[in-house]
């Protein structure tokens, strides 16, 4: 039997939320495309260390470091902003600014998945996905 989240992106956002407060560097989940977007964005964006693609039957299964060896962990929380019964939207002028701008938002745009700051410069708006700080 298989167990399959309703919400795949809160479900990779609480794997990776437990898995920094217990101290532990790396996890695995099954992957979707989805979910490889939001790790590509907080990869350049600097709060994870790495992540790769890794080959299996019955589905591959996306191997996500959060922090190299010694390292500390880059962010203090993240979390889910949009959920599947209340979706949060916005518009370009009114993208949040996370922290005084040390965080960062993730919005789901028609361009792709991107920050908040990548949003108003390419002048878009679009679903907000998630807060990292």
């Amino acid at each position: 039997m298989s167990l399959q989240s309703t919400d795949q992106i809160a479900d990779l956002i609480t794997r990776i939320r437990n898995a920094a407060m217990v101290g532990k560097t790396e996890i695995r989940v099954p992957t979707s495309k989805l979910k490889v977007a939001v790790i590509e964005v907080l990869k350049k964006s600097g709060y994870i260390a790495d992540y790769d693609l890794e080959k299996g039957t019955p589905r591959d299964t996306l191997h996500v470091v959060i922090a190299a060896e010694g390292e500390p962990i880059r962010f203090s929380e993240i979390t889910k902003v949009s959920k599947p019964g209340r979706r949060v939207y916005t518009s370009m002028e009114e993208i949040p600014v996370i922290k005084s701008g040390r965080g960062i938002v993730i919005i789901s745009t028609s361009k792709g998945l991107m920050t908040g700051q990548e949003a108003k410069k390419a002048r878009l708006g679009g679903e907000i996905i998630a807060k990292v700080w």
